[in-house]
């Protein structure tokens, strides 16, 4: 079966005539940032071309996590974190949080002293975590063959169930006012006077003052309709889906050659711990200057790809009138094909480490799109040339447990309340003002 089994979210029959803000993507960014803005009183449109959560929203590990990440999105994290303690009571649903803790392992002294540096980046949070020996590690899990120098364990880190939470927050914005419309892409943007005046969908056009663009890897191709230029590419991870099985780790693991995480099904989520596919497309030729420092940090992380998704890609127009079918009303989801290899290299090491995983069966097999920028960090960010438009894109696979606060961050942006953490690492214009472009090693 293509595809992980989402919650089922059904949309509105009716298109509203005029909202104060238009969200366009039904992931757990734009999700997040319909709720935010609707319990703050705006009237809001939450636009998915496809289903609710039906892309790398539903299809990432399921990580709640504060370790490893770039130390600029940190603050936000930890507001994420907060978020997420409360996520349940708060939309009225299950998402599948649970603070179940995140450790990294260490196989080298070199690693072990790379992992105790950036653990100094949550000493002002007073966080629970901390580096462990070897010998703690195999205390925490008797049975495991693995051969540590050590591990960071962080014990405030959690995970839930991606295909239950998009949903969850999308139902909880309906319930606040929000209009859920799935199955209407959105073509493009009006504007009078230079701002935001509406959008087109593809059953009508709904008036408003201000969009948000959270369209996950498909919003280079709906910004550059608009004459708006975001550095972004795809990059595809492919998963294993176990039956429930007894006895695993109930702590998320992370290993050079595999990453697990119980499912609140009492099954596991089993991927590569590093390694990725990038199909080579006519927009890898047009941002390669712009990922060099990327490629040049994670080329061993990277398997690439030159096939028919070059043509593929190269058929797709990349500008189009709003009075007829956009590119987004032909492909309503990306369902890649996942990797057999990559996944089948992924399980056998996990049940190299951990022998109670032998008896394990594959379930399901998936794979999905993770949208990247140059520095691997998102934009949450005005676009200066029209006013009214915000993006809320590019999270590099860190998008899942960022996603609530990264929904209150441009939700402050559109209603000029005070942010929740400085934006300025994530804006813009970052790309073409000439700022540094800096990849910093994170996870």
């Amino acid at each position: 079966m293509p595809g992980p089994r989402v919650n089922p979210v059904h949309g509105d029959a009716d298109l509203p005539r005029k909202v104060d803000v238009v969200v366009i993507g039904g992931g757990i960014i734009g999700a997040s940032s319909a709720l935010e803005l609707a319990e703050r009183g705006l009237s809001v449109a939450l636009c998915e071309k496809g289903g609710i959560g039906q892309e790398q929203s539903s299809r990432n590990w399921g990580w709640v996590r504060i370790s490893r990440r770039d130390p600029r999105e940190v603050p936000l994290m930890a507001e994420a974190l907060r978020l997420w303690a409360g996520l349940n009571e708060r939309t009225g649903r299950e998402t599948g949080y649970r603070r179940a803790g995140i450790i990294f392992t260490c196989t080298t002294d070199r690693e072990y002293e790379e992992h105790a540096r950036w653990n100094d980046h949550l000493t002002p949070y007073q966080m629970d975590s901390r580096m462990i020996s070897g010998r703690e590690f195999r205390d925490l899990f008797p049975g495991t063959t693995l051969d540590l120098k050590g591990a960071l364990h962080t014990a405030v880190d959690g995970r839930a169930e991606p295909q239950f939470a998009a949903p969850a927050i999308a139902e909880a914005a309906r319930e606040r006012g929000a209009h859920l419309l799935t199955e209407c892409a959105v073509r493009g943007i009006e504007t009078s006077a230079g701002r935001i005046s509406g959008v087109v969908t593809e059953r009508g056009p709904i008036a408003c003052s201000a969009v948000v663009l959270a369209g996950g890897a498909w919003s280079n191709l709906f910004a550059g309709n608009m004459g708006v230029d975001f550095p972004q590419l795809k990059v595809m991870n492919s998963v294993i889906r176990t039956r429930p099985l007894e006895g695993g780790p109930d702590q998320a693991i992370w290993h050079r050659d595999f990453a697990i995480r119980k499912r609140s099904d009492g099954g596991y989520t089993i991927a590569s711990g590093h390694e990725n596919v990038v199909r080579i497309v006519p927009r890898s030729l047009r941002y390669a200057r712009a990922f060099l420092p990327a490629l040049r940090s994670e080329w061993r992380a990277l398997n690439f790809r030159l096939g028919w998704a070059f043509l593929d890609e190269a058929r797709i127009p990349t500008r189009w009138s709003l009075d007829e079918p956009s590119p987004f009303e032909y492909n309503r989801v990306l369902d890649p094909v996942p990797n057999r290899r990559m996944t089948e290299r992924a399980l056998a090491a996990a049940k190299r480490a951990f022998p109670v995983l032998a008896q394990a069966e594959i379930a399901q097999r998936w794979a999905g799109y993770i949208d990247v920028t140059p520095d691997a960090i998102p934009v949450i960010s005005p676009v200066a040339a029209v006013p009214g438009f915000y993006l809320a894109s590019g999270f590099s696979g860190h998008g899942f447990g960022i996603g609530p606060a990264a929904g209150r961050l441009m939700a402050d942006l559109v209603t000029g309340a005070p942010p929740l953490v400085d934006p300025a690492d994530f804006r813009l214009s970052r790309f073409f003002d000439g700022s540094r472009i800096e990849l910093i090693s994170g996870f």
